[in-house]
């Protein structure tokens, strides 16, 4: 595969991050964050960006129950 080819980040409604092909048309249920870059800017991207694995509804459910 060639470095070449350029990706862009891309997020779920969940806050969960992955790469696509800047050529392609994105999947349903899925925006674009605003980087792009070659796959490795990308994926270097995410793991700066995305350091909190847990879904966005679990989440938001843990931090509505009292302790």
């Amino acid at each position: 595969m060639s470095d070449s080819l350029q990706y862009k980040v891309v997020a779920n409604h969940e806050e969960q991050y992955s790469i696509w092909f800047a050529e392609r048309p994105l999947p349903a249920g899925w925006n674009e964050t605003g980087f792009t870059g070659t796959r490795q800017d990308c994926l270097d991207h995410i793991a700066t960006v995305w350091t909190d694995l847990t879904p966005k509804s679990v989440r938001e459910r843990l931090a509505g129950q009292a302790p």
